[in-house]
């Protein structure tokens, strides 16, 4: 897929271990393809963000995963069970991943798709009514 990179994203990217650029790159492919104006950047001077009307997600490495942050309120349905932390969160979910581990791409793609969906319907804010 063809999509507009910042490349302070490839920045973070390449400073990672191999493993963990590997998940940020598949998980950066699967929000471009979910829309193609999908927009990439950096917030809070380092980190990866995807938005497209609001937030969409962010990568964090840490030591021994990568977290993807979900922008979604809480209000995505998780019938796959990617979720790993943050359920009773307001803001943001986590989904994280290991070394080894395989990305279930249907189903974040879908979750991906739901947010960019809630984002162009004013947000999960707006549709809260938080």
């Amino acid at each position: 897929m063809t999509y507009t990179v910042d490349p302070r994203v490839d920045t973070y990217i390449d400073a990672l271990p191999d493993w963990q650029q590997a998940i940020c790159r598949e998980v950066r492919e699967l929000v471009h393809a979910a829309d193609p104006e999908v927009i990439e950047t950096i917030k809070r001077t380092v980190q990866p963000y995807f938005v497209l009307q609001g937030n969409i997600c962010a990568l964090l490495a840490a030591k021994d995963h990568v977290n993807v942050f979900l922008y979604d309120g809480a209000i995505v349905p998780d019938p796959e069970g990617l979720i790993t932390a943050g359920h009773d969160n307001k803001t943001a979910r986590t989904v994280s991943y290991r070394q080894g581990e395989k990305i279930n791409e249907q189903a974040l793609t879908a979750m991906f798709k739901q947010i960019i969906a809630n984002n162009r319907a004013g947000g999960w804010r707006k549709i809260k009514g938080a």
